[in-house]
């Protein structure tokens, strides 16, 4: 065992790269199946319901509270086929997102993010990417959106240690995508007036393969 093996063992330090950066691509299958396996599937959101419509609460008790909602989050996260899920998505006022998601590599990234903060890009790094972009608090929705194809986000981990991610192409797309969510935002809120009637369309044509939870 490594000298930095040993440190995270004790300190319960997440392991980084020579940038600081979490290390979020090794033993993926085996973190993300122990989260999922722990907990328990619930119903997603969806647009109207006014959880999402508002800034989430910052995490302030990094609790067995906490590691079991975040197993919660894994689970219906599989469960609904998503690659990034934000605790309010299932009704859950907290800043928290969890993610397992490929880059534009191929290599799967899997990890928890409690009160992310986007760093902003110097002009040279902001290159945008205008792929299209779903939620599953919009099912069956899709729409062309530009974003940076480059992101970090600082935050702390499920045990408070602070963090920084970074993701490029579809991962940071993600990263973005689930950053908003717990301010409030989804991403048919930066779409054109038409952009965002003709996803709501699609979202009322379409039927979710998932459970969510009806807007009274």
């Amino acid at each position: 065992m490594s000298q930095q093996e040993t440190e995270q063992q004790v300190t319960g330090s997440p392991a980084v790269d020579d940038e600081g950066f979490v290390i979020d691509t090794e033993d993926t299958e085996e973190r993300e199946s122990a989260y999922r396996e722990r907990g328990t599937v619930r119903p997603i959101t969806v647009v109207g319901n006014p959880v999402l419509h508002r800034e989430c609460q910052d995490v302030t008790e990094f609790d067995d509270k906490l590691a079991a909602l975040v197993d919660d989050m894994f689970a219906s996260q599989r469960a609904a086929e998503g690659v990034g899920l934000a605790a309010n998505q299932i009704g859950v006022d907290l800043k928290v997102f969890v993610y397992d998601c490929p880059d534009d590599e191929g290599r799967r990234h899997v990890g928890v993010v409690c009160n992310p903060v986007l760093e902003d890009l110097p002009a040279e790094a902001r290159h945008l990417d205008d792929s299209n972009e779903g939620c599953l608090s919009v099912p069956t929705a899709y729409a062309s959106l530009a974003r940076p194809d480059y992101a970090v986000v600082r935050g702390r981990d499920a045990a408070g240690n602070p963090i920084k991610v970074r993701g490029t192409g579809y991962f940071a797309r993600c990263l973005q995508h689930e950053t908003d969510h717990l301010y409030g935002r989804l991403y048919i809120d930066r779409l054109s007036k038409r952009e965002r009637k003709d996803a709501l369309r699609q979202m009322a044509e379409g039927t979710p393969r998932y459970e969510t939870v009806p807007n009274d």
